[in-house]
């Protein structure tokens, strides 16, 4: 590993209030359409018209999002992404193996984008989430592990439900377990973050 200090990645500028619940509301519509489709419609046809809706639903939230913000954060871009791929290879070969791997694919990237940075010095973690928050680099450092870790942990929680329980019971939890997972887990990093927050530089007295 170099001996170079990890270099953080300064996020963005800070997004508006309204902005954070546009970006919500667009990450999180696509999974809500997935999940209200598959319970009106896996009895009779399965995952497959879940997973066209799911497709539909993601490419709008991404163009939505480019239209109301000009931007699209990485992270949906490349969950939208594999979802697009993956999406069409389940419609293309009717196997709902394709769909049910793309948690897994995504969270075992984030998860080795994250920690491979942070081998070659790198702390990815505001690039990859659009953070919103400015800390020294022990502490990019730091969380930049955690989140690495975590991602494969999902990714290891995907495999375990899609391979043992039945594809109601997985739709159910992509959609209502993982991120109440995710929310805790993020929750449980505030103490890091407020230890190694920077403090604005201010215009000092008059």
């Amino acid at each position: 590993m170099p001996s170079n200090p990890i270099t953080p990645v300064l996020p963005p500028a800070k997004p508006t209030a309204g902005h954070r619940w546009v970006k919500l509301v667009l990450e999180l519509g696509p999974l809500a359409v997935f999940f209200a489709v598959n319970a009106a419609t896996s009895k009779t046809h399965g995952l497959y018209p879940a997973t066209a809706a799911f497709m539909v639903a993601t490419a709008v939230a991404l163009i939505a999002s480019w239209l109301l913000l000009r931007r699209v954060p990485i992270m949906p871009l490349v969950s939208g992404a594999v979802v697009l791929v993956f999406g069409s290879l389940t419609l293309i070969l009717q196997d709902e193996l394709f769909i049910k791997l793309k948690p897994t694919i995504v969270n075992s990237l984030f998860g080795t984008v994250l920690i491979g940075g942070l081998f070659f010095g790198r702390s990815l973690l505001g690039v990859v989430f659009d953070s919103v928050f400015d800390l020294d680099a022990a502490g990019w450092r730091s969380l930049t592990l955690r989140w690495g870790l975590f991602f494969f942990v999902l990714a290891g929680i995907n495999e375990v439900v899609w391979r043992n329980f039945s594809t109601d019971t997985w739709v159910w939890f992509k959609v209502f377990g993982i991120m109440p997972i995710t929310f805790v887990f993020a929750l449980a990093q505030i103490p890091l973050i407020q230890r190694h927050a920077i403090e604005p530089v201010g215009d000092g007295d008059v």
